[in-house]
């Protein structure tokens, strides 16, 4: 039996899930935890990564659009209660094409799904939609 093409792209797939890897680890070691000011106690928070590789036709233009209209989010929908954004800058060029990564952060699921259901999110997905070539979307829990 022959082995086809698959094979060429599991380098890069390795190296992708080593990059975020290492991105959670320094996002987890910097921002673990919150204090429950109510009884003082640390909280696991749940961290919604977003990463995207934009359409080669995209303009530089259109990519502040998106960076823009996702940095709005936090002040539209409550049950954000952290938020980071970044563009890659690693010399290792093993990211496969994805340069901007978003970092949204929830007390909980059910903030995730407000997130998700919310018309603001629903907007901002009609902005980035068409310009994207591919996204990574990955939710993870903070360790106590």
């Amino acid at each position: 039996m022959k082995l086809q093409k698959p094979l060429t792209k599991m380098p890069r797939m390795i190296a992708l899930c080593a990059m975020l890897t290492a991105l959670m680890i320094g996002l987890t070691m910097a921002h673990s935890t919150a204090d429950d000011t109510a009884t003082g106690q640390k909280t696991k928070l749940l961290r919604h990564m977003v990463i995207y590789k934009f359409k080669p036709e995209i303009s530089e233009k259109q990519v502040q659009e998106v960076v823009d209209a996702f940095a709005a989010l936090p002040s539209q929908i409550d049950t954000i209660v952290g938020f980071e954004r970044g563009v890659n800058v690693s010399e290792e060029n093993k990211s496969d094409g994805f340069t901007h990564c978003f970092v949204v952060t929830f007390r909980d699921t059910k903030g995730r799904e407000g997130y998700l259901k919310h018309p603001a999110h629903d907007e901002y997905v009609k902005v980035v939609k068409d310009r994207r070539e591919k996204v990574l979307v990955f939710d993870y829990w903070t360790a106590e």
